[in-house]
């Protein structure tokens, strides 16, 4: 009995070994069928949206075709957004997450964070071109808009002594700065951008303030893949030291950014 557990046990620790040894990894399984899937926003302009003909296109679409052409195969993109971007990703249902999810401690916990962080968002106003605000300081008793729940509010208000009134989403925000009730709009650098190229603000709205707040953006695999994550680690760098982003930046017409220029130059250094 003793000689046949043990020789169970062994057989099963065999069959266990030799599923963890041709198991594909997700390197594997996107060369196998000749496609990326890569996740990206669809409704976050310019960094991913879609043109007239429905496709998705923007910055992160881009930096997802420069990862399909360095692994020679053909890229498809799927629509995600905050809610589910992760559960995608842990599920298969895409290989590699760039949309736009701010680097933290508790989202490392659940998907695998490549480094270097390929973008960075900020803290910013969107405010009318004749406002007076000409720096931070000049927030100080007056009234601007922002988002409920934003956690850069009471920072902001703390430091810089707006009276923010905060209305759930954007639209209402908006909305009451548009019609005067409130002087700027206080919310991510990088919506505000967006904003700015549509015609309807960028005619009689600005952002003349530098961003504050500096905010990590991470490009994600699913935890465990590790030659997948060296890979893109390596892409990261190689888009570090070339200005990729900072010229993605200039491409889209995004207001080149603190962090970009930093990171090319730190990356060009080594």
């Amino acid at each position: 009995m003793v000689r046949r557990l043990a020789a169970t046990t062994v057989m099963a620790a065999l069959l266990i070994g030799m599923a963890t040894v041709s198991r594909a990894d997700v390197l594997d399984d996107i060369k196998a069928r000749g496609t990326l899937v890569v996740g990206v926003k669809a409704d976050y302009k310019p960094f991913g949206f879609r043109d007239p003909s429905g496709a998705i296109i923007g910055i992160e679409p881009d930096l997802a075709a420069d990862v399909a052409k360095q692994l020679g195969v053909k890229l498809e993109l799927v629509p995600v957004v905050a809610a589910n971007r992760m559960e995608f990703l842990r599920q298969g249902k895409i290989d590699l997450m760039i949309a736009t999810m701010s680097d933290n401690p508790d989202r490392r916990r659940q998907v695998q964070a490549i480094e270097p962080d390929y973008y960075a968002d900020f803290v910013n106003v969107l405010l009318p071109k004749n406002s007076p605000v000409k720096s931070w300081e000049d927030l100080k008793g007056k009234k601007i808009c922002g988002t409920t729940g934003a956690w850069y509010n009471k920072p902001v208000a703390e430091k810089y002594g707006p009276e923010i009134v905060a209305f759930d989403g954007a639209d209402k925000p908006l909305l009451s700065l548009r019609t005067g009730d409130c002087g700027g709009y206080l919310y991510d650098q990088t919506f505000i951008v967006g904003k700015l190229l549509d015609p309807d603000w960028k005619d009689g709205y600005t952002m003349p303030l530098s961003g504050i707040m500096e905010t990590p953006w991470t490009i994600s695999v699913k935890l465990g893949e590790d030659r997948f994550k060296k890979v893109m680690e390596d892409t990261s760098i190689a888009w570090m030291k070339s200005g990729r982003i900072a010229d993605l930046e200039k491409q889209w017409g995004v207001p080149p950014t603190a962090y970009a220029a930093r990171m090319h130059q730190q990356y060009m250094a080594k």
